[in-house]
């Protein structure tokens, strides 16, 4: 986990002209997604079909699977759970425990800049796989370089769940992905560019990372 400090970042929806500024607390992210090692080994789930591909970051998950990921991460990590769920089937986030969750989407814009003000944190070819150079596939988990604060695969390789609804009232539970990955075009490669969908979307190019408050 690397240690990110607090700020504030600027977020703006493309379709609705809307900008916004959210504040920042200092809080924890992820090296790298979460790789099919350690979702197997977390889930116990069979990792008979890993082969050669365990470092590289699991994908088909939905945002549901991803919460209850981060639950039993914690679980096992001795921290308390970020996540409970209603009767009516609510999921609800405590902000203030200390165990393992999904970035917001403010947290996880802010993080992916790492104090840089472009699109990018770098230059495209060098810090991500996407369309143009992944050769059609997903790709191992750091293989390209790291923004200023050390974090890697940013942009590219997956598409990551965040905690946050898209629009509530126009799209109901959709949930808000960020990122890009390796079957995306260079344009939406980039820290501002905004995706969504349903908690029970999965995809081979979507993935998550986890975060962690700071006590």
């Amino acid at each position: 986990m690397v240690k990110i400090p607090g700020g504030e970042i600027e977020l703006r929806d493309d379709r609705t002209k809307r900008k916004w500024v959210s504040v920042i607390k200092p809080f924890q992210l992820a090296q790298y997604p979460v790789t099919m090692e350690l979702y197997y080994a977390i889930t116990n789930k069979s990792q008979l079909a890993l082969g050669e591909n365990n470092k590289q970051p699991v994908v088909n998950i939905s945002w549901n699977e991803a919460v209850i990921f981060c639950n039993l991460l914690s679980e096992k990590a001795g921290f308390k759970e970020c996540y409970s769920f209603s009767n009516q089937g609510e999921t609800i986030c405590d902000w203030e425990a200390n165990g393992y969750r999904l970035p917001s989407e403010a947290e996880w814009q802010y993080a992916s800049k790492a104090g840089t003000t472009g699109y990018r944190y770098g230059e495209l070819d060098q810090i991500a796989w996407y369309e143009e150079n992944s050769e059609g596939h997903i790709h191992d988990v750091g293989g390209k370089l790291p923004n200023a604060w050390g974090l890697y695969d940013m942009l590219g390789n997956v598409w990551e769940w965040c905690w946050d609804l898209y629009d509530q009232e126009v799209y109901g539970s959709y949930r808000i992905f960020r990122g890009g990955s390796w079957a995306e075009e260079a344009r939406g490669c980039g820290a501002t560019c905004r995706r969504r969908s349903h908690p029970t979307f999965c995809i081979d190019d979507l993935g998550f990372r986890v975060a962690q408050s700071v006590q």
